[in-house]
């Protein structure tokens, strides 16, 4: 596609991304013209980063940390601005083209949002730097995805716009201490997963905290398909290689099971009111003992929850939703892109990613023998399975703008009985085609 296909895509893609809430907004990194990525000498010079996460997250903890490792290599000084979602939304494009942009930040990925800013000129190419300090070698394939852009934005291309240090996916979290009261053990096959279903329906139970209102459901949803898709489907669905067959087996089993899921008590009738929180919540207290949703949940229920809990990837399925977390960026017109390669160079060692991994974050290169706490480690080795397995399969809502109210529309139609799965299926196709044209 030519320039004028992303200039078209601009105003429509920067208004879809103002909607989503879960993500935050992404920048890629820079290569030429910065001067000479491999120099230390950074005495009397200034590496301005924006970030924007809070203070008591995994990611700022290691970055904090990183700052006087940085500084003591370099020379240089650290100048960090922290800046809200909302900020870095409303004013990325405009103070990316000015010197008043910084020299390195975090952005969220995807074809919206970092995709779009590579596709404008905003970030730069950095794969010389991926090259030069083995980047690539410690992402896997999957991770890669979403910080290599098409020249019209489309992730999964061959040039490097950002690189990410930390990850996150979705997987099933247990209420073990439910399980044992109830006399079952958790499945390790989908069989056994939909046995230990039922087994807590007979018990009057609903299993499956859900919210039909948000995203919880959409990414069930997806998770369904996933199970008897294959790499080549997610290439179709997130990458336009081809057209999707919305009447094919991946999607039809999705629909027709969620509904089922429905019909068989082992989501509540109410799901299509539900919020996320509410479902977290629910599976807190206690109220439902499964809960199919994403490692950011973690945390919280490591400090929130009573009970002893697990997490595993979803049962039978070689495929699971998740991605790189966001990347780091060096804009066009950083003035300090050797010292951003080596600030993002320091986020990659092993002391700074178990920094990440300690503090219930999913790092993306970090040594399983340095993560100390017991719930962290079993974490990333879920996470370093699904890498294995060249498992990560994105969102579902990331393919086109405006996709996420779609799904949350539509599978509240199904779950409610106002339209079978083929009706639904079928709304979806019209909507993902309409919304994917420009890309493809």
């Amino acid at each position: 596609m030519a320039r004028t296909t992303a200039q078209r895509r601009a105003t429509r893609t920067l208004a879809a991304v103002g909607s989503i809430a879960v993500a935050a907004l992404a920048l890629s990194a820079c290569s030429g013209g910065g001067g000479d990525a491999g120099s230390t000498d950074g005495a009397g010079k200034t590496l301005t980063l924006w970030h924007y996460e809070g203070a008591d997250s995994a990611m700022a903890k290691a970055w904090n940390a990183a700052i006087p490792i940085f500084e003591k290599q370099t020379g240089a000084t650290v100048k960090v601005e922290e800046k809200s979602f909302e900020q870095i939304q409303k004013t990325a494009s405009q103070v990316l083209d000015t010197d008043a942009a910084p020299d390195l930040l975090e952005f969220n990925k995807g074809n919206a949002t970092a995709g779009f800013l590579a596709s404008t000129g905003l970030i730069a190419d950095i794969s010389d730097a991926v090259t030069q300090y083995g980047w690539d070698a410690k992402l896997a394939p999957s991770l890669q995805t979403t910080a290599k852009y098409s020249s019209d934005g489309v992730m999964g291309g061959d040039t490097w716009y950002g690189v990410p240090n930390y990850g996150e996916f979705v997987g099933v979290y247990y209420n073990l201490d439910a399980f044992k009261a109830a006399g079952l053990e958790v499945p390790k096959t989908y069989d056994e997963f939909t046995k230990v279903l039922d087994a807590f329906v007979a018990k009057g139970i609903t299993p499956l905290a859900e919210a039909g209102a948000e995203y919880p459901l959409g990414q069930l949803w997806y998770q369904l398909a996933l199970s008897k898709a294959d790499r080549s489907w997610v290439d179709d669905y997130q990458l336009y290689k081809n057209p999707v067959d919305w009447n094919g087996s991946e999607v039809t089993y999705a629909s027709d099971t969620l509904k089922q899921y429905v019909d068989k008590g082992y989501i509540a009738k109410d799901v299509s009111s539900v919020k996320a929180e509410d479902a977290g919540v629910s599976f807190i207290n206690g109220t439902s003992p499964i809960f199919v949703s994403g490692s950011w949940w973690y945390g919280r229920f490591a400090s929130d929850a009573t009970f002893d809990w697990t997490l595993s990837a979803f049962p039978g399925s070689k495929l699971s939703l998740g991605s790189s977390g966001n990347l780091w960026v060096v804009p066009e017109r950083s003035k300090q892109k050797d010292l951003a390669y080596q600030f993002i160079d320091i986020t990659m060692s092993p002391e700074i990613q178990a920094i990440i991994g300690n503090n219930g974050g999913v790092p993306v290169a970090a040594d399983t023998a340095d993560i100390t706490d017991a719930k962290s480690k079993e974490l990333i080795d879920t996470f370093n399975g699904i890498l294995q397995d060249d498992g990560l399969s994105f969102y579902p809502d990331w393919p086109a703008p405006g996709f996420y109210d779609v799904l949350v529309q539509e599978l509240q139609g199904l779950v409610t009985g106002s339209q079978d799965p083929a009706t639904t299926n079928a709304n979806l196709g019209k909507k993902y085609d309409e919304g994917t044209a420009d890309f493809r």
